[in-house]
């Protein structure tokens, strides 16, 4: 009931926990201390190494086969049910919830939090300290400073007029806050230390240091001005 699938080519410190029913594939490396959970998969091929095979995946050494692995640093809590696809590259320290994605190509740095739910949708870029919570999706492209905050169900979008072939990322600067249920619309750039409020839509670039509000999102006041109000409100004043 709990077996585990270790790819022989994989690099797994003896340190690492699993909780069972793990499928570790291809040239993957798992640092110290890190923690398995359950249904976990990591090194999962992307759709063009499989779609690059004319066979049926009848054997998960198939899967193994195509997979050029992925890498999980040490002290990591992987919870159960996440995917972790190949050429993914995660620091050390990252706690995930459960059933996170994290698809081929991205890059997450260190002591960073990925929420319940949360999807990284291929070649998305996440500094140190980054706390993203639940339900948030970022797609292909998507750049994320260090000391970021994004909140629940936030959405960050690379496509203005879908289905195009004309995919603009967004990138957002270190030390911003993305309130919950936003939406971040292709090609935005949130500037240094902005607060995006919950709810807001960003159809223009953000300049640093400020606050914006509403749908359209607008300039509302000043990040100094925001912490004092956050200080007031943390302390009771």
């Amino acid at each position: 009931m709990f077996r585990n699938y270790i790819s022989e080519k994989a690099i797994i410190h003896p340190t690492v926990s699993f909780e069972g029913n793990n499928v570790v594939l291809g040239n993957s490396e798992i640092g110290e201390r890190t923690y398995i959970g359950l249904n976990t998969i990591v090194g999962y091929p992307s759709k063009k190494s499989l779609y690059s095979r004319s066979i049926m995946l009848k054997d998960i050494s198939l899967l193994d086969s195509l997979s050029k692995g992925a890498r999980i640093g040490p002290m990591c809590l992987i919870r159960s049910g996440s995917i972790i696809y190949e050429e993914v590259s995660i620091g050390s320290n990252l706690v995930t919830g459960h059933n996170v994605l994290i698809r081929e190509g991205s890059k997450i740095g260190e002591n960073c939090l990925i929420g319940t739910g949360t999807m990284l949708d291929g070649s998305v870029q996440i500094g140190n300290n980054v706390r993203i919570q639940s339900g948030v999706y970022l797609p292909h492209g998507t750049v994320v400073g260090d000391d970021v905050f994004i909140g629940p169900y936030a959405c960050v979008t690379n496509d203005r007029y879908p289905v195009s072939r004309n995919l603009r990322p967004v990138a957002i600067g270190n030390g911003c806050i993305i309130g919950a249920n936003s939406t971040l619309v292709a090609g935005v750039r949130i500037g240094e230390s902005s607060v995006v409020a919950a709810g807001s839509v960003v159809t223009e670039d953000v300049p640093p240091k400020v606050v914006v509000v509403g749908v359209p999102a607008r300039i509302y006041s000043s990040r100094e001005e925001y912490e004092k109000r956050r200080m007031r409100y943390e302390y009771g004043e």
